[in-house]
């Protein structure tokens, strides 16, 4: 019989052991349910639920997440005191995703913690931290992929993609995302 040539995902597993997957599952279903159908307004009980779920969140009445956000794991979650993900934001979180105080994430953005190692036919699953940094500010769209940390004071523009670490106080945008122009102090 001949043998089969190598593909790609051959001999994968899931690195997560079950006692984890079980809590993803239960995870899915509070978040399709109370957190997707809370009304707008309630976002101190969306990051209670987060916080309940095993999210850092040391003040949920000092967060604004909204109802149309999709957390993976909320375990590997912080979010500091006025930070804020907007509608739609996606944050898929194998390895650990902060914001730090006042980081905001506009609608749609897209914060993915995880990628896979292509080198190999199993392709594994890696993770990497992604930090958003005190005050910094993610446009529409933004893409920022694994163990990107994003300055504070940052503004990444509509629809860019970041791949790299962004200095504090400065405006980036693009794909891949750059520096632009230095950020002023907020008056």
């Amino acid at each position: 019989m001949p043998v089969e040539k190598p593909y790609l995902g051959q001999d994968c597993v899931t690195p997560y052991p079950r006692s984890e997957v079980l809590r993803r599952e239960l995870w899915r279903l509070v978040q399709a349910t109370l957190f997707r159908w809370s009304p707008r307004p309630l976002h101190g009980f969306r990051a209670g639920l987060l916080r309940f779920f095993g999210a850092t969140v040391p003040e949920p009445s000092q967060v604004v997440v909204f109802p149309t956000a999709r957390i993976t794991f909320p375990w590997r979650l912080t979010l500091e005191p006025r930070s804020m993900v907007g509608p739609g934001v996606t944050l898929y979180n194998p390895g650990p995703i902060t914001l730090r105080r006042g980081a905001n994430l506009s609608q749609g953005c897209h914060l993915c913690a995880g990628s896979h190692d292509y080198r190999r036919w199993s392709m594994p699953l890696t993770a990497r931290p992604i930090v958003v940094g005190e005050n910094a500010w993610l446009a529409a769209e933004v893409f920022v992929g694994p163990g990107v940390t994003i300055g504070e004071l940052c503004v990444v523009g509509a629809r860019s993609v970041v791949v790299r670490d962004l200095p504090a106080a400065t405006v980036c945008a693009g794909n891949p995302c750059v520096p632009v122009k230095d950020r002023p102090t907020p008056a």
